[in-house]
Order: structure tokens, then sequence, then C-alpha cells
């Protein structure tokens, strides 16, 4: 019998991104210049720039990718600064209609396509909690996601942030590991597990401090 609130398909997924992308895309109908303009969980990017950002992912084949890399010498954060670039729009509503033409597009360069669900997952929260939006995503998807991020580190030091802890949600069956407890939504336990300290609110138990301590000296997120 399939285990409730697991998706096991890569249609699934594929299904699941397109979901969460075409959400995103109608909390962003009607954002002011400001809201705009407004720094994400990102750091270091607005909301219009991790917009931007999510429409080079859905528009970058593989081979782009590579060759993207290889121009950035490998450097993640210049790669992305650039595609960034070539794919915001002039104004925030342009960008935006360049993101809402990718709702139905590819999961993403490479073929880890829960990797691309956490990156729609990761950075619609990266926007929705600074403009106070509110979206929870349903709990197989944030389950999918958590599941890859506590596996391996990819494109963040998902599996490193949770090393030696109890990992537990209270809205889904997502368990992993042992140590202190962390335990906590499935989504702030996503959010977490890609770097963002803000998350670490909703999270309880004595992993949590050590959770902060680990995301403190671990520098910025991606």
């Amino acid at each position: 019998m399939t285990e409730p609130h697991v998706l096991e398909t890569r249609e699934a997924l594929e299904r699941a991104i397109r979901v969460e992308r075409s959400a995103l895309a109608q909390d962003l109908v009607g954002l002011s210049e400001a809201q705009w303009a407004k720094a994400s969980l990102c750091e270091r990017w607005t909301v219009e720039e991790v917009v931007a950002h999510l429409t080079a992912g859905a528009r970058t084949s593989f081979g782009r990718w590579l060759l993207s890399m290889l121009a950035a010498r490998f450097d993640s954060g210049l790669h992305n600064d650039r595609r960034l670039a070539q794919h915001r729009g002039a104004t925030p509503e342009e960008t935006l209609r360049r993101f809402r033409e990718v709702v139905a597009g590819p999961a993403g360069p490479t073929g880890h396509t829960a990797a691309w669900l956490g990156e729609i997952v990761v950075h619609s929260e990266d926007i929705r909690r600074p403009l106070g939006l509110v979206r929870t995503p349903p709990v197989a998807t944030t389950t999918a996601v958590a599941r890859f991020f506590a596996g391996r580190d990819f494109t963040v030091s998902s599996n490193t942030a949770i090393a030696g802890l109890r990992v537990e949600a209270t809205d889904g069956p997502f368990s992993t590991g042992s140590g202190d407890l962390l335990r906590g939504p499935t989504l702030s336990l996503v959010m977490g597990m890609a770097g963002r300290a803000a998350a670490c609110e909703d999270l309880e138990g004595d992993g949590v401090a050590v959770l902060r301590a680990r995301l403190r000296s671990g520098g910025g997120a991606n």
C-alpha cells in the first residue's frame, strides 16, 4: 500500500512544481513597487530578483546550465546572478509575465526533480514571508522536499544542517536522524535545512539552538 503523503514518481513531482509555481504567480499579482523591491529571505536578492531566478531555472537547459557554470568557473553565485539578470524584465510586471510563461515549463536543468520542487517551495517562502503572505503547500509536497534535503547536500547544505539531530514533522510523516530533537511543521523544517534562520522561530526542541548556531556560522542561503 502506498504511504500517505508521498510523491512517488517524477510525474507527480513535476505536477507539484506546476502547482507551486501557479500559486506563487497568483500571489504576485498586484504587488506594489515597494513590495517587489523588498528584501527576500534569500539575503541579497529582492522579491523581484528571486522571481527572475525561478524563471531562469525553468528556462535553462542542461547544456546551457553547464556552459554557464563553466563560464562562471563553477561559482554558483556568479552563475545565478548572470542568469537572473538575463531573465529579469525591464519592470516587475515584465518579470512576472516571464515567470508566468514558465509555470508549465520544465522542472529544471537537471533530472533532480525533487531538488527543483525544493527550489520553488523554498523560494516561494523566501518571497511570501517578508511580504506577510501565507501559503502552506500540501504535506506531500513538503515531505518530498524534506526527504530529498535530508538525504544529501545539493544546492544547499541541507543534510549537513541537521547532522546529529532527530528531526520530526508535526504535520506529516517526515522524520529522520537521532540526537537532539528538532520538531515542527514540515515547511519550516525544509526552510531550516535550506539555511533560512527565520524558520527556527517555528521549531521546537533542543535541536533548534544547534540548527540556529549552524546557520549563523554557515554563510548565506541560496
